[in-house]
């Protein structure tokens, strides 16, 4: 989706009758995901048999033409079909070949079926989300999934293409979203190098200090204090009446939790809306934490438009296999026998 939102003919191929799985995961509208919609846009879909010598062979003829070929099978899988990289390679010296797993294409876990959940638990970063005292927490954003597996081999894709169109050859892209998950705790590991306690709660950015945490409003709601450099937080202690808290923003121990306990009566002591008042023209890094169905409207949301109603952007099961293979030279009485013997 990333490549196609930048202007790459991506062309979706799945499995006849059933296609990706994720096109009848509830809720749906219309008879189609809106999950899958909204991470399937401005993709064409077409269907191939790849366990069928016709569908690897039509496959191929799309690797003649394509400068990238992304799949998401578990090691192997491409290599059993005849479709292995040695294949592709051969049948185009230049094509970038990005192949995304959960836990990459070797070692013990290489084979092991996951998901986000698993990939995080086992890169550490779950065990480091939620109270001190508390269980994990799982995240609500799939950071190993999208990150991991969406947005990190999208910048390797585009690396390897640089490569090929300064000369070089086609490579294949190894991607496991435990590894990526694992690269983006790279402070987290510093800190542990550094000699700090890394655990739940015991972070900087987790909790540990006053400075920078999630504080409970009156009547509900909440308000995220980031006030990480000394600047900002001495300008919100002075804001909000507790100059004498300057000098602590650090502070550990008893200390420290004085001067959680003063923030989080500070903070109970007013509503979510009264603090957007009071906290509105002050230089302080302090945002209120808005649930879902606040964001849409939220002025910098909606002034950058990121959030859009849309519809018919993701492609039907098979919405563009006629078209797709009419580029690639079958005539329609080809095309025919193709869906009589259930290769499309």
């Amino acid at each position: 989706m990333l490549l196609a939102d930048m202007g790459a003919d991506v062309i979706k191929v799945e499995e006849p009758g059933a296609g990706d799985y994720m096109r009848w995961t509830p809720p749906l509208v219309q008879g189609q995901s809106t999950l899958f919609d909204a991470i399937n846009r401005n993709k064409r879909s077409i269907t191939l048999n790849l366990k069928s010598e016709a569908g690897r062979e039509l496959l191929l003829l799309l690797v003649e033409h394509a400068d990238v070929l992304v799949e998401g099978n578990r090691p192997g899988v491409m290599a059993r079909l005849g479709l292995g990289w040695d294949v592709v390679h051969e049948r185009n010296p230049r094509l970038v070949m990005c192949s995304i797993t959960g836990y990459g294409q070797d070692g013990p876990f290489a084979s092991r079926a996951g998901h986000d959940l698993n990939y995080m638990a086992t890169a550490g970063a779950l065990g480091l989300n939620g109270e001190k005292e508390g269980p994990p927490v799982p995240l609500p954003v799939q950071v190993a999934d999208i990150g991991g597996g969406g947005l990190q081999p999208a910048v390797a894709i585009l690396g390897a293409l640089v490569a090929v169109q300064r000369g070089g050859e086609g490579r294949w892209i190894d991607v496991s979203m435990t590894d990526g998950a694992v690269s983006w705790l790279a402070l987290a590991f510093a800190a542990r190098a550094g000699g700090e306690a890394v655990g739940r709660g015991d972070q900087r950015l987790t909790g540990r200090y006053a400075c920078y945490r999630v504080y409970a409003c009156q009547g509900g709601g909440f308000y995220s204090v980031a006030a990480l450099e000394p600047k900002f937080w001495a300008t919100l202690c002075s804001t909000v009446g507790r100059p004498e808290l300057i000098d602590q923003q650090f502070a550990e121990g008893k200390d420290g939790e004085g001067v959680h306990r003063a923030f989080e009566e500070l903070f109970a002591s007013r509503t979510r809306s009264e603090w957007e008042k009071e906290l509105a023209g002050s230089d302080v890094c302090c945002e209120p934490v808005l649930e879902l169905d606040e964001v849409m409207s939220h002025p910098q949301v909606a002034a950058r438009q990121r959030l859009r109603h849309v519809g018919g952007e993701a492609p039907r099961l098979g919405e563009h296999t006629a078209l797709v293979l009419a580029e690639l030279g079958v005539d329609s009485s080809r095309y025919q026998e193709l869906q009589r013997t259930g290769v499309i």
